[in-house]
């Protein structure tokens, strides 16, 4: 990842919260940690954020009543490689005129390049995604009701009477923060709880994730693994993930993540 997209990363990163560790921005770029002492201490330089033990601090701390789920801004790039490959086997294992819901977040986000020329209805809480489906696809295109959610291109309402409860989806996709013998984890209650009702209208859930989200943990869980009947990684998804995702009775489809949108391998059974 080149400098500048760290710095973008770094800078987005520490909206999240008052202060953020040289730890979690290396997880997030993929770069070493003497790399991320560098970027801070230039960008402390330039006065655009506070360098602190440890870390750093942004200048004007975000608001209060922020969303607790990663900016979009902040994850779209990161394994964009392996987001594309596992949103277009998503895409492939639907067929020609399928209802399906796709959660927000940016590895179902990447699902819109694959779909171009399909005929789909479409629920989405991603703005994003209704935009792109919008603009560059023939698919109906379904939206909740409620607040967006700039940050993370998210629509959420904590009311119940909006339009997911007459929508019918034969799959549901969707991202999480983490995996676990626990289950599907993520960070924020007001998320979980627009996912949950989603959830409830359709027949399938699948999940779509990176392997490095098999080590990664969350504060709260969206839903137990026995609900998950797919999981859609890469192949570097570790030996004892497969062995819980077995162990659990889910289907796993493993992908070969490529550098280029247009040399992505087809799925494999695992």
């Amino acid at each position: 990842m080149h400098e500048r997209e760290r710095h973008r990363i770094i800078l987005s990163a520490i909206q999240e919260k008052p202060v953020i560790t040289v730890q979690d921005i290396a997880e997030l770029t993929e770069a070493s940690e003497a790399t991320i002492r560098r970027d801070i201490a230039a960008l402390h330089v330039q006065g655009k954020l506070r360098r602190v033990r440890g870390g750093a601090e942004a200048i004007h701390p975000p608001q209060l009543g922020n969303l607790a789920a990663r900016p979009f801004r902040v994850s779209e790039s990161v394994n964009i490689d392996k987001k594309r490959a596992i949103a277009r086997a998503a895409v492939e294992i639907c067929d020609e005129g399928d209802s399906i819901i796709i959660n927000g977040g940016t590895t179902t986000f990447q699902m819109v390049h694959f779909m171009a020329a399909r005929r789909l209805q479409v629920m989405t809480n991603s703005f994003a995604i209704a935009e792109h489906l919008i603009k560059h696809s023939k698919c109906t295109v379904n939206v909740p009701g409620g607040a967006i959610y700039r940050d993370q291109s998210l629509i959420l309402s904590p009311f119940e009477n909006d339009a997911i409860r007459n929508f019918y989806g034969r799959r549901m996709f969707i991202g999480a923060q983490g995996i676990s013998a626990l289950g599907v984890m993520e960070p924020d209650a007001l998320v979980i709880q627009s996912e949950q009702r989603l959830m409830r209208q359709a027949d399938e859930l699948i999940v779509m994730v990176d392997s490095t989200k098999f080590t990664r943990r969350s504060s709260m869980i969206l839903c137990p693994l026995e609900n998950v009947s797919t999981i859609i990684t890469d192949d570097g998804v570790p030996e004892e993930a497969v062995a819980m995702v077995e162990a659990a009775g889910i289907k796993l489809l493993t992908v070969k993540p490529v550098a280029s949108p247009h040399k992505e391998e087809s799925p494999s059974v695992a």
